[in-house]
């Protein structure tokens, strides 16, 4: 399922929070969650989430995994001749959105074996190592390897050569998004 909700009520609930034997544990899981939201939307939320009275903290902890939102502009044109604005995708691989007793809301990544935290920090440094046994080895074994001078110089046009695929990845987005704009059928 995409989306599973339970709530805990009761003495059973005191395992989450103190408060939770009173107000209830609200644990949510949206799993593989697609969707896109007009900006619109969000700058209306506003006068829905005002409130005259102090709402009940209910405890929560809401976990997302694997979600895709799409943010699409939809106020109106300042130039008519603009070909408009990309919209602004957010993908969340896993996340934790707790809320605790005293009413804040926390944000964390998951911790365990498979957490993210765990790998990047084991292929960083085998990734630090690799160059540096490159650099070292191939002078040794007589072959003609890199020097220590072209390194940085190659990690200069690496990075210009991100920018480059950046630009026209946005670029590409851009005109699908005008086509579509004429033909909303079109596929590519």
């Amino acid at each position: 399922p995409e989306v599973c909700l339970r709530l805990e009520v009761g003495p059973n609930a005191a395992v989450h929070s103190p408060l939770a034997v009173q107000n209830g544990f609200l644990r949510m899981l949206v799993h593989s969650y697609t969707a896109e939201l007009l900006m619109s939307f969000l700058t209306n939320l506003g006068p829905f989430l005002e409130d005259e009275i102090i709402p009940e903290v209910i405890p929560m902890e809401i976990e997302i995994v694997d979600a895709k939102i799409t943010l699409k502009d939809d106020s109106p044109q300042v130039y008519p001749t603009s070909p408009g604005p990309v919209p602004i995708t957010l993908v969340v691989d896993h996340i934790i959105v707790k809320r605790r007793d005293d009413g804040v809301f926390y944000l964390t990544a998951p911790q365990g074996e498979g957490s993210p935290k765990q790998e990047k920090p084991v292929s960083v440094l085998q990734e630090q190592k690799a160059p540096a046994e490159c650099v070292l080895a191939a002078p040794a074994a007589g072959t003609r390897g890199l020097q220590l001078k072209e390194v940085p110089e190659l990690q200069r046009e690496l990075q210009t050569m991100k920018i480059a695929l950046a630009e026209a990845n946005m670029d590409k987005a851009r005109l699908l998004q005008e086509i579509r704009k004429y033909n909303p059928l079109f596929q590519l």
